[in-house]
């Protein structure tokens, strides 16, 4: 996998950046943004405009476990599973970070929250099922964004753990 500019020259974020300091191969996909249809969700809008199937389309969420935030990665096609996300950092519960938290914690905007470049480095959980594809892609920061990324690299750079955190 070889980095491939953004066609439309709009910059790098924070999670490109972190990438090429890495030396990390990547790729951006760039779609328009639409909010017309956002009833699914940024994650499948992103599959969907860039024609890539929802199992190798992966959000990223932000998990309170009552001592610090985690940043859980899972399929646009399925859900965090809360238990399981608590277990595989050996926390006793997590919940859904409030937006504005996450916000402020990542630099990011909801919809645009990448694992990569956060403000404040997190703990990251990466569904296993991730590990099934040679490229999976992420929020490279902003809505609209995408960064195609090979699994293993996700891992190392984040210096992340893989769990079966999605849920159907």
């Amino acid at each position: 996998m070889s980095k491939k500019k953004n066609a439309k020259g709009k910059g790098s974020t924070p999670a490109t950046l972190q990438l090429e300091r890495a030396g990390v191969d990547f790729r951006i996909y760039e779609y328009e943004h639409s909010n017309d249809h956002m009833d699914d969700g940024y994650g499948v809008e992103a599959a969907t405009k860039l024609g890539f199937d929802r199992h190798q389309v992966y959000k990223t969420l932000l998990a309170d476990t009552g001592d610090e935030l985690v940043t859980g990665v899972v399929p646009v096609s399925g859900h965090l599973d809360m238990k399981a996300l608590a277990a595989a950092v050996g926390a006793k519960k997590a919940a859904m970070a409030d937006p504005k938290k996450a916000m402020r914690a990542t630099g990011y905007v909801v919809g645009g929250i990448s694992p990569l470049g956060q403000k404040t480095r997190h703990r990251t959980v990466l569904d296993e099922g991730a590990l099934a594809f040679d490229e999976i892609l992420v929020s490279g920061g902003k809505r609209g964004f995408s960064i195609g990324v090979a699994p293993k690299d996700l891992i190392a750079v984040l210096d992340a753990i893989t769990a079966p955190i999605a849920t159907w």
